[in-house]
């Protein structure tokens, strides 16, 4: 339903509605790769790097305190 609407009211023939479709999906995919993402990956608890360890290198285990 929303492509019809969103088709019908793109101007010009049909290859150049097909045209104007792929500029606006790169432009789309464009801004959420710029902007929308690094925004998102700020909050994503997966992009801690930090690994805590134990007095020789060996990762703490759960409940042990790190010396």
């Amino acid at each position: 339903m929303m492509y019809g609407a969103l088709w019908r009211v793109l101007p010009g023939p049909a290859w150049v509605r097909v045209l104007l479709l792929l500029v606006l999906a790169a432009a789309v995919v464009l801004v959420c790769f710029e902007w929308l993402f690094p925004i998102v990956a700020e909050r994503m608890p997966f992009n801690d790097p930090n690994v805590q360890t134990g007095a020789v290198g060996i990762p703490a285990e759960a409940g042990e305190t790190p010396r």
